[in-house]
């Protein structure tokens, strides 16, 4: 049996072996399950997640750069909050304002005639107001150191000897724990001075 390679020249025989070879190279590249097109698959997708991770790191780049700026107005906020902190009580303490009010009255010879708790109000989230509706009388400079308003601002009243001023006013006092929001029942109400 004669073999044609063979009986070609060396010229020929080179381009049947080269032309073998791209032939098998071609069928590697395209034919689905050769390993060369699963490997060129893997690079490809291998390439796509690398664009996609270096888009994500140039956009949080951003935010590594403001870190060291959102970290000083994150502990210049915190020391603001707890400075208010310090201002505003967390829990209601209801007992304590009274006697608070209760003690600047004594202190005034003013007499607190009734308290009465209103509804608890919150406040931008961060804190909640619980008025109370007071009456109170007594003379009218002693209402006045009561409320000891600055005494530059309008002139005195003249007053007869005995004559005493009555109002109705509200005294807020705040607090920032959630806990029980709803006011008291019904109206406290400490002892009337004589």
């Amino acid at each position: 049996m004669a073999n044609p390679l063979r009986d070609m020249s060396v010229i020929m025989q080179g381009l049947v072996a080269a032309a073998i070879a791209v032939v098998l190279v071609l069928v590697g590249i395209y034919l689905p399950f050769s390993p060369v097109a699963q490997e060129k698959e893997q690079v490809e997708k291998a390439i796509a997640t690398r664009t996609a991770l270096t888009q994500e790191v140039t956009q949080l780049q951003v935010y590594k750069q403001r870190y060291g700026e959102l970290k000083s107005d994150m502990d210049a906020l915190n020391k603001q909050l707890d400075t208010l902190k310090t201002i505003v009580p967390e829990e209601k303490e209801t007992d304590e304002f009274i006697r608070l009010l209760q003690g600047a009255a004594t202190e005034s010879n003013v007499a607190i005639r009734s308290l009465k708790a209103k509804a608890v109000v919150p406040k931008d989230n961060n804190y909640y107001e619980m008025p109370f509706e007071v009456q109170a009388d007594g003379p009218y400079f002693n209402v006045l150191d009561f409320f000891d308003p600055d005494k530059t601002k309008g002139g005195h009243y003249p007053l007869r000897p005995g004559s005493t001023v009555s109002g109705i006013f509200t005294a807020t006092t705040y607090f920032t724990k959630p806990g029980d929001v709803t006011p008291a029942a019904g109206a406290a109400k400490p002892g009337v001075k004589h």
